[in-house]
């Protein structure tokens, strides 16, 4: 009986250990896959590959070019909207963002990208946010699409320049906030 135990422990131990291992070499399920980007009444359904496609290269599949067409949208302000950098630790982002400053900064964030049922929008904004600086200890709006850990996620475009000046702000702030 005693051995059995042992036997089933280990085994316990081993599989945990496999299947730790299997999710960290797989690649992110949980990133977003397509964006509801949103003008005015107007909304589309975009492809996280099709948008990231558009800010490297600035080339715009058919279905952006149009959308954009006919919200009236210069296709130059989404890509800067996307590409604007703000220089930011990712440790020191996720002390802000845990703090009572940072929540309030996430619930004004997640009124412009949300989850598509506005609930959880807080958490998922702040691990999106936090994923994008540890890399490169700077965020981009499309990385931080492209880090949401929802497959779908809601953004209000006449909005979006909103979130650069929001976040810059904060940051810009940083060494004389307490946390």
């Amino acid at each position: 009986m005693n051995i059995s135990k042992r036997v089933n422990s280990s085994r316990f131990w081993l599989g945990s250990f496999v299947a730790s291992f299997l999710m960290i070499l797989a690649p992110n399920a949980s990133a977003a896959e397509t964006i509801i980007l949103k003008y005015s009444v107007l909304e589309a359904p975009i492809s996280v590959p099709e948008l990231s496609t558009f800010v490297n290269t600035g080339e715009l599949s058919p279905s952006l070019k149009a959308y954009l067409k006919l919200a009236n949208r210069n296709p130059d302000e989404l890509r800067q909207a996307l590409t604007q950098r703000v220089n930011v630790d990712g440790v020191v982002l996720s002390q802000v963002l845990n703090s009572f400053a940072g929540e309030f900064l996430l619930d004004q964030l997640s009124e412009v990208v949300h989850t598509p049922s506005q609930r959880s929008s807080r958490q998922a904004l702040r691990s999106a946010l936090v994923t994008s600086a540890l890399s490169d200890n700077d965020v981009r709006l499309i990385e931080v699409l492209e880090n949401y850990p929802t497959s779908e996620v809601h953004v209000e475009g006449d909005r979006l320049a909103d979130v650069y000046r929001q976040i810059d702000t904060v940051v810009g702030r940083l060494p004389k906030l307490p946390f």
